[in-house]
């Protein structure tokens, strides 16, 4: 009976102080610099909801600055633009570890590199939406770097900007 009270006890201490440094790292107030890097994977083909009917699915996970790791989902349209391609209308999901989620918008150019099949993002930005928990009423905005091989879809991401978290 000692040992279960021990236990309960050093259980109980354990949480608080969990608790308490949670509590204590509340979110900070005024904009953040922001900055997300990954690795992706683009499925392209037919799309209804675009008015090209043609747009990309992107599954990728990296790492944030301010999230920590992450899991990420979007889609977008997709339009030919002589030798580079147009993507708009973009809707961007980022998982945290937490099961928090943070929304943003996006759009921008894909362009040659002039090496085989990869491109480049081009004046390319997005905008934070809003999201769940702490990322309820997020706000912010910056510039979409990175680049794909179109022949395989595999590329890599990264996101720099400002959030504010209200």
């Amino acid at each position: 009976m000692m040992k279960t009270a021990l236990r309960f006890a050093a259980v109980s201490v354990l949480m608080s102080a969990a608790l308490s440094a949670h509590a204590g790292s509340g979110k900070k107030e005024g904009y953040q610099n922001f900055e997300l890097s990954g690795t992706l994977q683009e499925l392209v083909g037919p799309s209804l909801r675009c008015p090209s009917k043609f747009g990309g699915t992107i599954m990728g996970y990296g790492s944030s600055d301010l999230l920590g790791k992450v899991g990420f989902l979007s889609s977008d349209c997709i339009t030919p633009n002589g030798s580079a391609f147009t993507f708009s209308d973009g809707k961007f999901m980022i998982t945290t570890m937490t099961g928090e989620l943070l929304f943003a918008s996006y759009g921008g150019q894909f362009v040659p590199t002039g090496e085989g099949t990869k491109f480049v993002f081009s004046n390319a930005a997005f905008t934070i939406t809003g999201g769940t928990g702490r990322y309820f009423k997020a706000t912010g905005s910056g510039t979409l770097n990175g680049g794909e091989d179109m022949a395989n879809g595999q590329g890599t991401i990264k996101l720099s900007g400002r959030i504010l978290l209200k």
